[in-house]
């Protein structure tokens, strides 16, 4: 199977103006096809330093992928760039000016003198029209790879990549097999606790296994390259089989399930209704949990004391608070169920800035598991 690059073209990416959404989007694609992606970079708007990057992109990989700098202004060097790393000149293309004269006609207006740079490829190249935007696309072959080159305009890119540039790869390469992913999300256990007890997945060829820790969440990503969408969905289905046995209750979800709907399904399960009192936390709880109530300086004491008030009141068979002390880097979790009261305090080692966020997560995994517990003893 051949290996892809992807090379992300603009100034403006490397000086934080716009976020690189094509890599994701590019990679996703790629991964679907079954090709393995080595090396993303993104690259200012210099002709040498794309250049040299194409060139040793194509030493490393089969296919290079490049979006962005295909614009008409002086600092759109895609062209320039491809060009150089070829070792040929750009050549204007007749056919390519008529697209561009016809798609900015749409609009109601003729072209600039500056939009025939757009018509502008590198010798030899293949075309491949744009029908979305003014900035056609081409493809540079050698015998061993093929140089791509797509716009940065999202909209523009994914429509020509679905459209012109997977069936090309599918021909020139004899794509034939497809990866894919499960991501099983697991709270309540760190990384490094995961990793003692499927580490020898981890060790597997196909399908792989990585672990991905974020904030109070750690995600297992198992991906498997086969020649068909069943036979992937079946040796995923075995190591996920194993995952689930021996990590069980951690694991909450996968793919595109989130704590906070694991946690609100267990207790709606339990037939609870459910209040929320945060301290602290500017919302975050109240975004996950409905009916959550925001106090301010709530001690550990008031933060049982208010919630067992707001459970009183507002009638509910659950309430869950969450008070987060910054300066001690700590946070007081409170639980009351039909099943008595708890109260949990956790401290943090991380950036401050993320403790918020995990005791969230940690106060909602601890209902969801609590939650459930309840049910197997009821």
């Amino acid at each position: 199977m051949p290996s892809a690059e992807i090379i992300t073209i603009g100034t403006e990416i490397l000086l934080g103006e716009i976020v690189d959404t094509n890599t994701r989007y590019i990679a996703r694609t790629l991964r679907g096809l079954g090709v393995d992606l080595y090396r993303t970079i993104t690259i200012g708007d210099n002709v040498e330093r794309i250049a040299s990057a194409i060139r040793n992109s194509m030493q490393r990989a089969e296919i290079v992928i490049t979006t962005g700098g295909l614009g008409p202004t002086v600092d759109d060097p895609t062209r320039d760039a491809v060009a150089k790393a070829i070792g040929v000149e750009t050549e204007f293309r007749e056919e390519l000016w008529e697209q561009v004269v016809a798609i900015i006609s749409r609009y109601g207006r003729k072209p600039s003198e500056n939009q025939r740079r757009q018509a502008y490829v590198p010798k030899g190249a293949l075309a491949v029209s744009n029908p979305v935007g003014t900035a056609p696309c081409f493809i540079v072959e050698t015998e061993r790879n093929a140089v791509i080159s797509l716009p940065g305009v999202p909209n523009e890119m994914e429509h020509i990549l679905h459209e012109s540039i997977i069936p090309y790869l599918q021909k020139r390469f004899n794509l034939d097999e497809i990866i894919k992913i499960r991501i099983l999300h697991c709270s309540g256990m760190g990384e490094g606790n995961i990793d003692e007890l499927i580490g020898d997945l981890e060790t597997l060829s196909n399908p792989t296994v990585g672990l991905a820790a974020h904030t109070g969440v750690v995600d297992i990503r198992i991906a498997a390259k086969a020649k068909s969408e069943a036979e992937a969905d079946a040796m995923i289905a075995e190591v996920e089989k194993q995952a689930r046995e021996r990590l069980g209750d951690h694991i909450f979800g996968a793919d595109e399930d989130r704590l906070e709907d694991a946690a609100l399904n267990a207790v709606a399960r339990r037939g609870w209704s459910l209040i929320g009192i945060e301290s602290g936390l500017n919302g975050l709880l109240a975004r996950k949990v409905p009916h959550t109530a925001s106090h301010s300086n709530l001690d550990p004491a008031s933060l049982m004391d208010t919630l067992r008030a707001a459970r009183t009141e507002s009638k509910s068979d659950v309430a869950l608070g969450v008070a987060v002390y910054m300066e001690e880097r700590a946070a007081e979790m409170a639980l009351i169920t039909p099943n008595g009261e708890k109260t949990h305090r956790i401290t943090y080692g991380g950036p401050p800035r993320s403790l918020p966020r995990w005791s969230v997560n940690l106060a909602l995994n601890w209902l969801r598991t609590r939650a459930m517990k309840d049910e197997d003893e009821a």
